[in-house]
């Protein structure tokens, strides 16, 4: 396996805050030519450091303003009631990310929707039609203050 050093660590910070930037303006920040950097990006995507490249949307532009996050317990933990539970929640376009957790609850939920109408109409009809949801409880975001889309390296 591939060993990432601190050239490594400087593209992936350069690329997580602006992956439109390109290979020579790369090589400038790391004093490097562009064949290397193009190499070594290459390579971190092989590896997996580098999962995709994405555009980061405005919600509020595209009317998905409501961010919720909704805790998920399950009414029976077994193997095979957890996996049918993932694979429904893959299916709900409305649900951007899942994780499970522990804890008081078993998932956490983040779901954007347009409005609370909009949420109302996801809980009733998509999130009441997967099973063995014991109980669901929302917190409903007020205002975002901080979100990077990043990790810390």
């Amino acid at each position: 396996m591939y060993q990432i050093d601190e050239i490594d660590l400087q593209l992936l910070r350069l690329l997580q805050k602006d992956a439109d930037i390109t290979t020579k303006e790369l090589a400038q920040r790391v004093n490097l030519t562009n064949t290397p950097v193009f190499d070594r990006i290459k390579r971190l995507k092989k590896e997996g450091y580098i999962k995709k490249t994405t555009a980061v949307l405005c919600s509020e532009k595209l009317d998905v303003s409501l961010i919720v996050f909704c805790n998920i317990t399950l009414k029976e933990h077994t193997k095979e009631i957890g996996n049918q539970f993932v694979k429904d929640i893959m299916f709900l376009k409305e649900v951007t990310e899942c994780y499970n957790t522990s804890g008081d609850f078993d998932f956490l939920l983040k779901v954007m929707v347009k409005d609370m109408k909009h949420y109302q109409s996801f809980v009733l009809q998509s999130l009441g039609s997967v099973k063995n949801i014991g109980s669901a409880h929302s917190t409903f975001v007020m205002g975002e203050i901080k979100n990077n889309h990043g990790i810390p390296l």
